[in-house]
Formats: structure tokens, sequence, C-alpha cells
């Protein structure tokens, strides 16, 4: 298996910035699974809310008690009241998903995963049984956002995006989406975490999988269902796009409760709008070494190192003077064995940065500094 690495987070304020998250959270390669498109079927009905607010009291006659968890539980009402509306539900012909309405033009957020090669689409709306069509704007792999344009509907109420920057660990959110085609659903937790870097499974979008940086981890219930949704604080906007869960290898590869990843809003800001102009990504702002590597494993089967299988002409790589047959072990000063690690280290790494690069060639070590070239779009 070859793939090309990859980037930086264009949503990162500060290199500093970006350590700090980086020492506290770091990179994750722990079995992932796409919260994507479920199988077809007949939706359901259903938004839960949190079981701190189911628990709120109230009076006999309904009124408020004024406790905290009735205020608590208020707020989570209203949340869901102006939210929920900007929350659609996808279809394709082999599954579904949720996506966030973007614009009054119809533009619609999703998962790329969600659409996969699919180019004609039906949205329904929360709360309505009207469906309406929609078609392909352009789709993002390697970040795995897509937007879908959808025609003839009414009434169009755009979400409000969040400077994912600002979300600090501990924020109470809530994710709306369509789980398992239970439409409208609605299931709620805290921000577990900011800044980590998760490697999604390959896809019909993504053959090769895709690595995506600066995720943010939620507590709430991310599902089959929900990729494409809408991760909110308790403002009322948008922090984050969900889009992957969990597995628990001791579990047998089920999900792994608590544990979900939602793409920030800022990538959504950079993204969605190139998407929507030109139909496709052209400015990246994401790091790339420049070449073409490969996992070598060991005598025992374990990965060793990333092999260098090919060189980009006037690329990065080039400059610096690796070659094919080089095997990387380190970048940045961090160990890299499998190209799913390198992929890792350069998410938190920026175009235009000069970092030391590890190699093993002809059984002698040396090291390289290399100037880190963009990550080309397709």
């Amino acid at each position: 298996m070859s793939s090309t690495s990859t980037t930086a987070r264009p949503e990162t304020g500060t290199r500093g910035r970006r350590r700090r998250r980086a020492a506290t959270a770091g990179f994750l390669l722990v079995p992932l699974a796409i919260a994507g498109c479920t199988d077809s079927g007949e939706p359901g009905a259903s938004a839960g809310t949190s079981a701190a607010a189911a628990s709120a009291s109230s009076s006999p006659d309904g009124s408020t008690d004024g406790s905290p968890a009735q205020t608590l539980q208020e707020s989570y009402q209203q949340v869901i009241s102006d939210v929920l509306p900007s929350v659609v539900e996808i279809r394709t012909s082999s599954g579904l998903g949720s996506g966030v309405v973007l614009d009054e033009d119809g533009n619609i957020v999703t998962n790329a995963h969600v659409v996969g090669s699919a180019t004609e689409f039906e949205v329904q709306f929360a709360n309505s049984a009207t469906s309406y069509p929609a078609t392909l704007v352009g789709t993002y792999p390697q970040n795995d956002l897509a937007v879908i344009r959808v025609e003839g509907a009414p009434d169009l109420q755009p979400a409000t995006l969040a400077d994912s920057d600002a979300v600090e660990v501990g924020t109470l959110v809530l994710a709306m989406g369509n789980p398992l085609g239970l439409s409208s659903s609605v299931s709620d937790g805290i921000v577990s975490a900011t800044g980590r870097t998760v490697s999604e499974p390959p896809s019909e979008a993504a053959p090769a999988g895709a690595t995506l940086p600066g995720t943010i981890q939620t507590s709430a219930a991310i599902n089959p269902g929900n990729s494409g949704g809408a991760l909110v604080n308790m403002r009322g906007e948008v922090i984050g796009i969900p889009t992957l869960a969990a597995t628990s290898p001791a579990g047998g590869g089920g999900a792994a409760p608590g544990i979900g990843f939602a793409i920030p809003s800022n990538a959504v800001k950079n993204v969605a709008p190139q998407l929507i102009e030109d139909g496709e990504v052209t400015d990246t702002n994401r790091a790339a070494l420049g070449v073409t590597v490969t996992t070598l494993a060991d005598s025992s089967g374990q990965p060793a190192g990333v092999g260098v299988v090919g060189v980009e002409p006037g690329g990065a790589a080039e400059s610096a003077g690796l070659l094919e047959g080089d095997v990387i072990t380190a970048v940045d000063g961090q160990q890299v064995r499998s190209t799913a690690e390198l992929s890792a280290v350069l998410a938190d790494l920026e175009v235009g940065q000069t970092v030391d690069v590890t190699v093993q060639r002809a059984g002698q070590e040396q090291t390289l500094q290399v100037q880190l070239g963009e990550l080309a779009a397709n």
C-alpha cells in the first residue's frame, strides 16, 4: 500500500498553541470507525436530550422550579429548537447520513464518506416528511468534507459556525443528526479533547483512508448516520462536523462508548467556500513532504519505518535530497514507523516550515532538512 503524506491544520493559530495542544492531546492511532452512512431504512422521529436535563424537575403545574437542572434543560431545549432546523438527513442509493445548511443558496456541508461516489441525493429537513433533490457541488476526501446543494427547499435556516480554535475541553455540546436512520436525534456530552489527529479507515470516497488533523473529541454519542451532522455548543453554534467513532479492540471491534470525533468548524470555513466557488479545493493549507510512501515491516511483521517509493519532481523532498529507497524513521524529532504515523506527525506542521527528516540510506542514518510543501488537493 502506498499513500501520499500530509499536513498541517488550517484551523490552528500559532505554532506554539498547536504545540501545547499536541503535548496534551497528541495523535491517535486507535481503531476508528466511520460514523457516516447507515443502511437505508425507514427513519424514526426521535429527539433526545441529556441525562442531566432529563432528570430536571418541575412543579406539578408544569412551571419551572428554577433549579440548575431545570435551567440546563431549558437551555438544551432552546439550542435544539434553534439549530435542529439547520441539520438535514441526506439519502443516497446506498445509505444515509447528515448535513448542515451553510447558506440560503441551499449549500449543505457533510462528510465526503457520506456522499461517496454519488452525485444526486434526497434531502429531508427536521420534522418534515417532504424530501428535496440535491446535487454534488464538490468533495474533498483528504479532510472528509463535501458540499451538496439542495433545490426547491423553502425557508432555509443556515447554521452559525463557531471559531473552533476557541473551543475548550469541558464545553457542553449537543450532537445533532440521524443516527441509525432515527431522524432529528440529539445526544449530549462535553468536549473531551481538542487538537486530536486521527486516521480514518478506507472508504468509497478515500480508498487509502485519510488523516484528519485537529479534530474535536467528544463524549456525545456518535453513531452511523451522525456523520455530516452538527456538534453544537450552548450558544447554538456549530463547532464541528461529527465524522468518526473509536472502536474497542478488546470488544471485538465494537464502538467504544463516549469517544467520538468531529472535524473542526474552522476546517469547514476553509474548505467549503472553495468547493462552492470552484468545485474543488485549490488551497489545502496542509503540509506535505512530496513523496509517495509505504509502510515497511521488520522480521516479526511489525511496522519499522516508512519507505520512499516515489519522489515528486521539484517537490520538498527532492529539493532536500530525499531519494527513492530511503526509509524515513523520524520527522521533526518524532519517530515514525508507518505511513499513518507519518501523516499524523505532518498534520501538526505547517506549509513552509523547515523540519529535520531522519532516514536510513544504505545502512547509514542521515538527517536532512526539508522545507515542507503543500499537499495537493487530489
